[in-house]
């Protein structure tokens, strides 16, 4: 050990253990280098290890000029040359800094935690408070886009990981859905989750009933032959024309990959993005065309599920999962549950396609109207950014100069985006759900932005979209609320103990109960006019669909009256659940057709209610604007502060937890409608679906028909379902905030602290952090200070210069 190290110990009170560091020579070189488990062996006590943590963070972001003779602008000048310029752009020095400020507050709160006892129910409630300060924050951003339109070009651009996922190949696309996440290790990882045995063996046995079935039938034009042989080609080559479907679940074809059939996930590992990607690619890939060096190479994709990539070392996706997704959901029950959750839990939809055609690109707008109502009323997106591809592709460009093929990119960008507003606005469909301002057009080129020869980085518009999910990164306001509600508890602990609140507990209790009884009355009468408008526009829609479901199921059934290709469709219909998916083209949904005019009776006063733009609350800001007006008794009760400072934070923290909850919930309302006809549709599609032979397109007509006439009723019953999950959820918010705030007022100001730990340290610090984070630019306590401060030791680490003292 060197003086270093010993002096620091010193300095920070941990004298104690400077024998400890000596035995495990700890010195300057490596003390920077402990991790958790390290200093947990150094460090025994819970106390004096959380006062080393801090200080060594500290000592690790704020560095001494004096050692290195430079001033800071010298600092970030050298870190700024180092940088490149795509880093020095996304680097949030502010975010940086506040992540200090939260581990600081975390290890406090966790050592409050550890002091309080379990003996009396104020310390509980105390304990659980602490433990639900902590929110998770994840982001997700679904990427549609047909195949060849750059999808995985422009992710690698953007998240600037070159050769993560493959690109390129005209006659390859991207079968599963690939997560991109960060990884926490220095490694790159891809985790790969299959389908069961069960589901693998049910879709072999229905490819072989089709491909028997269709055996003299015409097949170019078939997309369901093309699928099912190509499925089968990928991993077995031409083994299966030979084989029954028993054969083909044999265990010697999957000797590659023993987790499949163990029902475990496949982890890979690499040093490099490259070879990751060489690795993970027969997991995520079809190759319509098999081509040279191809032959015999096993293709893993029919029997995966989905492929989550995590990247080391990538801010962009620190707190955002980017999710390349299919664009129609999949034929495999559990892939397509998948597919619509991941799709319903959007915070923003990329609709990416290439720039030449993309206002008249039909199969772009077909994938944007096929999830609008997933993504809109029953999901959570605010917002859709269409996004045009290789816009550095000029006609002719071999006989102009570089100053024209900008100008002409410029302008046909400008065009493109006009083009792409105007169809957007025909698109009723889509407008149903996302206005104007929630739709937003990119111009992009992957090429130009890495190589910049006629175009500069901002006209290539990928740092808008790296903008973007830097913006979704930022924890702002999770860190505000974290360290608000650690205020809040430590403020109550302190209040219990100072116990100078006794002579008024019965005043204050009553005037908070008063406030919180009013206030419960305005959810609930906002709540019950929710319910009866729902009710209205609900018996209009059951109204209209009784008068046009008959007319709706003969467009339907009948669109092919001579047989020919619809047989195969309509026998595809029963049986996948009323729903054809094909390869290409509009997915086909009876389900969606019968319930129609019940979710277009209710999709405006739905949108209404649970609004995804989170600038407006649910039921009409109710919930938001719900308080017990504690700011209006500080004045009046002074020696109460501290428990009414506590209940501010309570009330900010439930209703953020109601808002997140009915994000979730809400969307089990909307889909309601449609689960309840496809339940009791699914015993017709049943019956139709057994039907083979002569007259099978006839009688799966009549069958399917006869069903629905008898089912009159099912309108009424999606009514009914959707309305007792809306009552339901009502009930739940209701409450919740009703016992949550009363049990608060309760422990607040009922009961005796007097087995509290004095927390009055803790409680300064925490109001320091605090100060720091919602400062104003002028307060010398704000982040901004702070962030001056991170900015140094930022640029400091980048030059690799030694590390100093605390100044």
């Amino acid at each position: 050990m060197d003086d270093f190290v010993r002096t620091k110990l010193v300095e920070w009170g941990l004298s104690d253990w400077v024998e400890k560091f000596k035995d495990q020579e700890i010195d300057k070189e490596n003390i920077f280098d402990l991790d958790d488990r390290e200093i947990e062996n150094l460090i025994t006590k819970a106390g004096p290890r959380m006062r080393f943590k801090k200080n060594l963070k500290l000592l690790k972001v704020m560095p001494s000029t004096s050692d290195t003779g430079k001033r800071k602008s010298d600092l970030q000048s050298d870190a700024s040359r180092l940088q490149s310029p795509a880093k020095r752009q996304r680097l949030s020095l502010p975010g940086f800094a506040e992540s200090i400020i939260l581990s600081d507050v975390k290890s406090i709160m966790t050592f409050v935690h550890e002091r309080l006892n379990d003996q009396d129910k104020l310390s509980a409630f105390l304990k659980k408070k602490i433990s639900d300060l902590e929110t998770d924050k994840r982001e997700l951003v679904g990427v549609f886009g047909k195949t060849g339109a750059g999808k995985s070009s422009l992710i690698n651009a953007i998240i600037e990981e070159k050769n993560l996922l493959p690109s390129g190949s005209i006659n390859a696309c991207t079968s599963v859905m690939i997560k991109l996440e960060a990884n926490t290790h220095n490694k790159y990882e891809a985790e790969i989750e299959f389908i069961t045995k069960e589901e693998w063996k049910d879709e072999l046995w229905s490819f072989r009933q089709f491909l028997d079935n269709n055996e003299n039938q015409e097949k170019e034009d078939d997309d369901d032959y093309r699928d099912a042989v190509e499925k089968l080609s990928a991993l077995y080559g031409e083994e299966w024309k030979e084989k029954s479907s028993e054969n083909l679940m044999e265990n010697k074809y999957f000797k590659e990959i023993p987790e499949f059939l163990q029902s475990r996930r496949k982890i890979l590992t690499c040093e490099s993005a490259n070879e990751l990607s060489a690795q993970f690619v027969k997991y995520t890939r079809s190759e319509s065309k098999q081509g040279k060096g191809n032959e015999g190479k096993k293709w893993f994709w029919p029997l995966v599920k989905c492929v989550t990539v995590r990247v080391p070392n990538n801010p962009l996706l620190q707190h955002v999962t980017l999710v390349d997704l299919p664009g129609n959901g999949d034929c495999n029950k559990s892939r397509d549950q998948m597919w619509k959750g991941i799709v319903g839990d959007c915070s923003t939809v990329w609709i990416v396609t290439e720039i030449n055609r993309a206002a008249a690109e039909k199969e772009a707008w077909e994938i944007l109207e096929s999830v609008s109502s997933l993504i809109g009323n029953g999901g959570e997106c605010q917002q859709i950014h269409f996004i045009c591809t290789k816009s550095d592709l000029v006609d002719d460009s071999d006989d102009l100069s570089s100053a024209d093929i900008h100008d002409r990119i410029v302008k046909r960008n400008s065009q493109a985006i006009d083009g792409v507003r105007e169809e957007f606005n025909k698109r009723t469909k889509i407008k149903k759900h996302f206005t104007d301002d929630s739709f937003k057009v990119f111009t992009v080129s992957s090429k130009e932005f890495l190589k910049g020869k006629h175009l500069s980085p901002e006209e290539t518009e990928m740092p808008q979209l790296q903008g973007f999910l830097q913006e979704l990164n930022d924890c702002h306001s999770e860190t505000v609320n974290y360290v608000n509600g650690a205020r809040g508890i430590l403020s109550l602990i302190h209040g219990a103990n100072s116990r100078g609140v006794d002579d008024k507990k019965a005043e204050v209790c009553a005037e908070l109960e008063r406030n919180t009884n009013l206030q419960l009355r305005n959810v609930n009468k906002e709540m019950e006019d929710t319910y009866t408008a729902f009710e209205k526009y609900l018996d209009d829609g059951v109204e209209k669909s009784k008068r046009s479901y008959g007319e709706k199921l003969k467009n339907f059934l009948y669109r092919g009256k001579k047989g020919g290709a619809f047989h195969k469709v309509l026998k595809c219909v029963v049986k996948n659940g009323g729903i054809y998916k094909p390869k290409k083209g509009t997915l086909i949904n009876l389900n969606m057709k019968l319930a129609s005019c019940l979710i277009d009776s209710i999709d405006d006063e739905f949108r209404k209610t649970f609004p995804n733009d989170s600038e407006r609350g649910a039921f009409n800001g109710v919930i938001d604007t719900f308080s017990l007006n504690t700011d209006s008794l500080f004045e009046k009760y002074k020696n109460a502060e501290l428990q009414l400072r506590f209940l501010k934070t309570e009330e900010e923290k439930i209703k953020a937890k109601l808002n997140r909850t009915m994000r979730k919930q809400k969307k089990r309302v909307y889909s309601s409608l449609i689960e309840t006809i496809e339940d009791i549709m699914e015993e017709g599609y049943k019956k139709a679906a057994e039907f083979s032979g002569k007259d099978t397109l006839y009688n799966m007509r009549e069958t399917i028909t006869d069903h629905v006439h008898s089912k009159e009723d099912m309108f009424e019953r999606a009514k009914n379902t959707m309305l007792e999950k809306l009552h339901s959820l009502m009930e739940k918010i209701l409450k919740t905030l009703e016992e949550t705030m009363k049990e608060s007022i309760e422990r607040s100001f009922t009961t005796d602290g007097g087995l509290l730990p004095d927390v009055s340290t803790e409680l300064e610090m925490v109001k320091k952090h605090y100060d720091k984070l919602v400062g104003t630019p002028d307060d010398e306590t704000s982040l901004t200070g702070f962030a001056d401060q991170v900015e140094t030791a930022e640029a400091w680490t980048q030059t690799g210069l030694p590390r100093g003292s605390i100044v």
